[in-house]
Parts: C-alpha cells; sequence; structure tokens
C-alpha cells in the first residue's frame, strides 16, 4: 500500500491522504498554475452588477486509472480545489475591502473549497467530455453538498475545465450588504476556466 499525499501551496490546508494499490494504473492531475486561470464571482443586483475575479485556484484531481473516460467515477477517484478568496479583484478598491473584511471575513475563512468524488462522465465530442462532480461545498465556514456538472477538453498534456454554477450567500451566513457602494446579489454566480496538468510520477501518481 502507498500513501499519496496532494501537493500544497502556502495556505493550501488540510488535505487527505490517499490509499492506492501500488500496482493501481492511477493518474492524478494538478491545477497548472503556469496557465491562465480564470474564477470569476458575478453579482447581478438589481442596482448594480459586477465580477469579482482571481487567478489565485489550487487543487488536484486523482482518477481511477491513466486517462478520464467515461468509465471514471466512484469512489476510487477524487479532487480537491480551494480559491484564495482575499486575491478577488472587483475592481474598486474599497469594495474589495469591504468584501474581504465586513463579508468574507477572509482573515478567519481564506478560502473557498471544494471537494469530493467524480459522479459521472460523459463524452460530447472527440475531445470533450462532461464531468458530474458531487461532494462538499465550503465558504465563510459554513459547508453544503452540491453537484457541480463541468465541461472538460483535452489539451497537449492534461485537461482544460470550465464550470459553472450559483450559491446563495445566505446559505452561508455571509450578510448581503445595503451600503450605497456595494449592491450584492444574494444569488452569485461562480465561473471557473483552468487547466490541469498530469502530476510527475506515472502510473501511480506522485509519489
Amino acid at each position: 500500500m502507498m500513501w499519496h499525499i496532494a501537493p500544497a501551496l502556502p495556505g493550501l490546508v488540510a488535505l487527505s491522504l490517499v490509499p492506492t494499490p501500488a500496482s493501481a494504473m492511477v493518474q492524478e492531475y494538478h491545477v497548472d498554475l503556469a496557465a491562465d486561470n480564470v474564477v470569476r464571482f458575478v453579482s447581478d443586483a438589481p442596482i448594480e452588477d459586477f465580477d469579482g475575479v482571481t487567478d489565485r485556484i489550487d487543487g488536484y484531481v486523482l482518477l481511477g486509472q491513466s486517462v478520464l473516460s467515461e468509465t471514471v467515477g466512484g469512489s476510487d477517484t477524487k479532487f480537491y480545489f480551494e480559491v484564495d478568496l482575499a486575491s478577488i479583484d472587483t475592481g474598486i478598491g474599497l469594495r474589495n475591502r469591504h468584501m474581504r473584511d465586513n463579508y468574507l471575513e477572509v482573515n478567519e475563512y481564506p478560502y473557498a473549497t471544494y471537494g469530493g468524488v467524480i459522479e459521472s462522465v460523459v463524452q460530447t465530442a472527440p475531445d470533450g467530455y462532461r464531468v458530474t462532480a458531487s461532494g462538499t461545498f465550503s465558504i465563510h465556514g459554513r459547508e453544503r453538498p452540491m453537484e457541480i456538472p463541468c465541461d472538460i477538453t483535452t489539451r497537449s498534456e492534461g485537461y482544460r475545465t470550465r464550470c459553472s454554477f450559483h450559491v446563495l450567500l445566505t446559505d452561508f451566513d455571509i450578510k448581503i450588504p445595503r451600503v450605497m457602494f456595494l449592491k450584492i446579489a444574494d444569488e452569485i454566480q461562480l465561473e471557473l476556466d483552468f487547466s490541469l496538468a498530469p502530476a510527475a510520477n506515472t502510473p501511480g501518481g506522485r509519489q
């Protein structure tokens, strides 16, 4: 039995150990930090619309086999992602500060995280897949179970991942500000567009 530990940037929190048989054809993918990655928080409030954008996403996917296919899914898969909330930029410095300090409270809750397993994979094109992820989404110290669909396309090495879903801020005990300079909708759309690169040692994942 070998234990695989997902790598972490400074601040990456408590990734669990994943036991896999020594002979298993397991492929581990990491967020490609050198790629053009984007996480966007979209607030469509009645008075004011705005986006908050960051490229600070990190994490990993552990497949139960060497490549993504329709046979992937279930307990032999695992993923974990996190987004650095303090790095979100809305385009206005005062709004950034109030978002960080008064509502997201990033000093206490610095990351939004999502971890779980791949529920299903459907091939939609020769180089494309629709993946349904099932897991726990956490922000502001609160957790909710969520299923999130993502569109995956192959690239020269690894995959490009695009996901879009909605969350209600009140579900995570985040206050909705009413001050004049900061109008935020309760329902926020999250859009993720990032690349995954294979870990160095394969098969068997990262040692």
